[in-house]
């Protein structure tokens, strides 16, 4: 499986640190859940950023925006060569 710089709690401090809250849902009281899906390719880039289910008030673009911002991964490997992986990722938006 690829792998964020850091690991997954790496990328969760990079998550929280990154996203802000769209000034349309906070405004809607608007929370849950947008699901992302992505491709990390052979280099470790992101690449086909695709929004699996949103929540409207601008989240799904918050969304989109921290993943394009990401740095390169580490690629998945198969038989030790490196492949292109699609990964599925929840962002998770509550008004605090």
């Amino acid at each position: 499986m690829p792998m964020f710089p850091g690991g997954e709690v790496a990328m969760l401090k990079y998550i929280s640190n990154n996203i802000k809250y769209p000034v349309d849902a906070r405004e809607a009281n608007i929370t849950g859940i947008v699901y992302l899906s992505f491709i990390v390719d052979k280099e470790g880039e992101i690449k086909n950023i695709e929004i699996l289910k949103g929540i409207g008030g601008g989240c799904e673009e918050e969304a989109v925006r921290v993943i394009k911002k990401m740095s390169k991964w580490k690629p998945g490997k198969q038989n030790g060569q490196s492949v292109n992986v699609q990964f599925k990722l929840p962002i998770s938006f509550k008004i605090r």
